[in-house]
């Protein structure tokens, strides 16, 4: 297996990550211990969760996976900041006092020294930059992070953080973690070209597009009742269109025609598209994981790469994966 420089930093990544996203709502500590286990034994080495997951539980469950012999040294461990984790006014953003705090009560929850990636979990609309990247190098200085990055953030702000860096001597942002998959290409038309030329990695969530490439829903508005759509509702069922259906019935056929599953055939998209480092995947169950391990190996062809875009054009969307960022005003609901 290729492993992947993360942006211009000397870290080197898998070109699939394990997000943690289901770790204790809906998988069960036991499953997820040993999905993270069997994950790192087949190379994946980025681990990325976040302190608002599951109200630190996913945290937890990393941690003790670590205290129950995983190999620390063996993984990147990536978690955020930024949502709301108490009833305080000052437990959420991205200020000096909720950050430090945030990464000091992450580490306890991680049962770690140290994160390797530390990133801002939304922009903030009214803390400074200066003040987060500040805080964000002490945090670096401290050896408490070893690199700082964030995640969906419009391009301008990435750009704006990359600049106060450079002027200030902060710590740089060296990832970016957006939503992408074949439904929601709008990545493509800016984020992607500023990564690679300023070197940032890209980390990016939801390549199944919460199912719908895999065939899991045949309408928008009656949904199967143990999908992520029906649990979650909200911003989770906003996902799901008529025309995202449409797409995802075709990569179903699509993907069958090349001898492998849609899943793979979502996940092996993102993954080898340009400015990509690694897509995160979310795997609720050990058979989900084991069914997206061998995507490590497979390559995009040209044929295949053309027949994709053909469903939906490079940097279009027929369903929004930003509608949990309040910059971005466009809806598909």
């Amino acid at each position: 297996m290729e492993y992947r420089s993360l942006g211009r930093s000397g870290v080197k990544v898998a070109p699939l990550g394990l997000g943690t996203g289901n770790f204790a709502d809906p998988t069960p500590e036991a499953e997820s211990i040993l999905m993270l286990h069997q994950a790192v034994d087949a190379g994946i080495n980025l681990i990325d969760t976040a302190n608002s997951y599951t109200s630190g539980e996913s945290e937890r469950f990393i941690g003790r996976a670590f205290a129950q012999g995983l190999r620390r040294d063996e993984v990147i461990l990536s978690t955020k900041a930024f949502y709301r984790v108490g009833a305080g006014p000052n437990d959420e953003d991205l200020s000096r006092l909720h950050l430090i705090r945030a990464c000091e009560d992450s580490l306890r929850r991680l049962q770690t020294d140290y994160i390797d990636l530390y990133q801002a979990h939304r922009p903030s609309p009214s803390i400074p930059l200066d003040e987060t990247l500040g805080a964000l190098t002490d945090l670096v200085r401290q050896g408490k992070v070893r690199y700082i990055g964030c995640s969906t953030h419009p391009a301008w702000k990435i750009m704006e953080a990359i600049m106060v860096s450079e002027l200030k001597g902060y710590a740089r942002f060296i990832s970016e973690q957006p939503p992408y998959n074949l439904l929601d290409r709008r990545i493509e038309n800016e984020l992607v070209p500023m990564c690679q030329a300023y070197g940032l990695g890209l980390i990016t969530w939801s390549p199944l597009a919460q199912g719908v490439l895999a065939g899991r829903y045949a309408s928008a508005t009656d949904l199967p009742a143990d999908s992520r759509g029906a649990l979650r509702g909200g911003i989770y069922s906003e996902r799901i269109t008529e025309a995202g259906i449409e797409v995802g019935e075709k990569v179903v056929s699509l993907a069958r025609e090349q001898g492998m599953s849609p899943a793979q055939l979502a996940t092996l998209w993102v993954k080898d598209q340009p400015g990509v480092t690694a897509p995160l995947i979310g795997p609720r169950t050990i058979e989900q994981l084991e069914h997206l391990l061998p995507v490590l190996e497979m390559e995009l062809s040209a044929e295949l790469r053309a027949a994709c875009d053909r469903l939906v054009p490079p940097g279009s969307a027929v369903a929004s994966f930003f509608n949990t960022a309040e910059w971005m005003k466009q809806r598909f609901i």
